[in-house]
């Protein structure tokens, strides 16, 4: 009798050693892995106006370039001129892209957009306007239709050039207050001292 109950125990002993065995060797648990949603990129709010389909305010996706913004407005009119943009410049949230028009049309400007010069001799009418702001030149209203410049700093230009004369150069606008390094990049491509041809 005390055999079996020898036996038992044994049986018993075995199988809870077996158990704890089981336990310590098996992998642990770990918690249960939470998906969560992709993140969305930003999106980008620009004002596209001038010589485009549909001027208007569009909604564009993370690192889009001035051409998605034109693609967006319906592209370009046959009276546009874009040779003066870069079309490839990444865009930023807030951005205002302005189409030029040719200087040949008759188009009237938008409010606080640039008029383009017009056209005094034979000789330039050969040519194409470059679609470049005369900073030496340019109204009010030519300046705000710069990215970046607003009624103060365009107002700011004209006084810093009737005080101190004309600019010689595009970087002397740096000489300007409220005109940084960020401001000059954007207006560069779009700003000359040179009259046009």
């Amino acid at each position: 009798m005390k055999t079996r109950w020898g036996i038992a125990i044994g049986v018993v002993c075995g199988l809870l050693a077996a158990a704890v065995l089981f336990i310590v060797t098996s992998p642990p648990r770990g918690e249960p892995i939470q998906l969560l949603p992709a993140p969305t990129a930003p999106l980008l709010v620009i004002h596209v106006s001038g010589a485009v389909v549909n001027p208007g305010i569009y909604t564009l996706e993370d690192n889009s370039r001035v051409q998605d913004a034109l693609d967006a407005a319906g592209g370009l009119l046959s009276d546009a001129n874009p040779h003066s943009m870069n079309l490839a410049a990444y865009i930023r949230d807030g951005e205002r892209i302005w189409v030029p028009y040719q200087a040949s049309t008759d188009h009237q400007s938008e409010p606080n957009e640039p008029a383009n010069p017009a056209v005094e001799n034979d000789q330039s009418k050969q040519t194409p306007y470059s679609g470049l702001i005369n900073i030496n030149t340019a109204s009010q209203a030519e300046l705000e239709g710069l990215p970046g410049i607003g009624p103060v700093t365009a107002g700011k230009i004209i006084s810093h050039r009737q005080t101190y004369g004309p600019f010689t150069s595009i970087e002397d606008i740096l000489k300007v207050s409220g005109i940084g390094p960020a401001t000059f990049e954007t207006i560069q491509p779009l700003i000359t001292v040179e009259s046009a041809p």
